[in-house]
């Protein structure tokens, strides 16, 4: 396994307890995506504070959020794409991510990596906007 894949599985294992606490992974300059978010707003923030504030935002209407690999692919030398399953719920209503669909949301990570440090994160609120952004296969 490459360290970039090694880096990516450490910061999803994080993400699967539900940690997103720890930034230690991120360039200090780290530029924020959400390509595509469904009912969130589509936004972008540069620098690990701007990472943290979208998290938050993203954190305060949702519970118990939950982010599951369940593919990694390495497309280059500094890009690692994760196809995901996001589950948790909405506070408001309690009502579980994805219930209509009848399974959580299915997304995106592309983790642009360099010198050890993730500089770029896209985050995608579905697998086919990802692949068809990325110009891939399914």
């Amino acid at each position: 396994m490459s360290a970039n894949l090694d880096l990516v599985h450490s910061i999803y294992a994080d993400w699967e307890r539900g940690n997103f606490s720890s930034v230690g992974w991120a360039d200090p300059e780290i530029e924020y995506v959400e390509a595509e978010m469904g009912r969130f707003p589509r936004t972008s923030s540069h620098g690990v504070i701007g990472l943290a504030e979208a998290a938050r935002a993203r954190l305060e209407v949702l519970e118990d959020v939950r982010e599951l690999a369940e593919e990694y692919r390495e497309l280059d030398d500094g890009r690692v794409l994760v196809l995901n399953l996001t589950r948790g719920r909405w506070k408001r209503s309690g009502i579980e991510l994805g219930v209509s669909k009848s399974r959580p949301w299915v997304g995106a990570h592309l983790f642009h990596i360099r010198d050890g440090k993730v500089t770029k994160l896209v985050v995608y609120g579905s697998r086919d906007s990802a692949v068809a952004d990325l110009g891939l296969e399914g």
